[in-house]
């Protein structure tokens, strides 16, 4: 059973002389296939809080644990190499900007993050696997028809989509996702939801969602409010 759990996380920057508090004893839980939002003003540290879960800033204290049917490790406690491995197979991230490669069409940016890591030789019934499943995740987000246009010749909240699906190839354990739906229309923002709900119930993968879209959050199954570096648990409150 999948499961995320961040206990007394605590992260600084330099600040001047001195140094400002990102995360401030920091605990949450989510299990696998469930959705936690985090909301909460510009610099309150929600960004800072899904970059320490996804190994990408080492925090000064406190634990993340990633549990999975096979494994429970401490995030916060991985080489660089290790924290780079377990982003390529078991963590998905979406963050604000897409940042596609622009020489490779929307169905190669999603073929190639199913490649990452793979050091066998790929057989052609797997290649067709991965296309397959490529082309399937593009239809889902909105984007049939569009598998074979590279970042240039899409919008920004087409782009975005193939970063939504792109961050799905592998079935992540854990799921990272930051404003998903901020370059997107009312509509489109709407179905972006459903889809990572779907997938997430599916899938049975921890989501941790930072949002600024209240229509969202009935959806999601907890939600937290970041102020200075604190978190709160407002579930079920206006």
């Amino acid at each position: 059973m999948t499961s995320l759990t961040v206990s007394d996380l605590t992260l600084t920057y330099p600040d001047g002389s001195g140094r400002v508090t990102a995360l401030d004893r920091v605990s949450l839980r989510v299990a696998g296939g469930e959705i936690a939002a985090v909301t909460g003003p510009s610099g309150s540290g929600k960004s800072s809080l899904l970059a320490a879960v996804a190994t990408l800033v080492r925090p000064e204290s406190g634990h993340v644990w990633l549990e999975t049917d096979s494994s429970t490790m401490d995030l916060t406690s991985l080489s660089r190499r290790a924290a780079a491995t377990l982003r390529r197979r078991s963590i998905g991230i979406v963050f604000q900007q897409p940042n596609l490669i622009p020489a490779l069409t929307a169905a190669e940016q999603l073929e190639v993050t199913a490649h990452l890591g793979d050091r066998l030789l790929i057989l052609p019934r797997r290649r067709r696997e991965i296309r397959d499943r490529a082309a399937d995740l593009l239809h889902r987000v909105g984007l049939a028809g569009h598998e074979h246009k590279r970042p240039d010749q899409l919008s920004g909240g087409q782009r975005q989509r193939v970063n939504i699906a792109r961050a799905l190839m592998r079935e992540p354990a854990l799921l990272i996702v930051d404003e998903p739906t901020s370059a997107l229309d009312t509509q489109r923002g709407a179905a972006i939801i459903d889809l990572l709900v779907e997938m997430v119930r599916g899938r049975r993968a921890a989501t941790l969602l930072v949002t600024h879209d209240r229509d969202h959050l009935a959806r999601m199954d907890t939600v937290y409010r970041m102020t200075d570096g604190r978190l709160e648990d407002t579930t079920g409150t206006d």
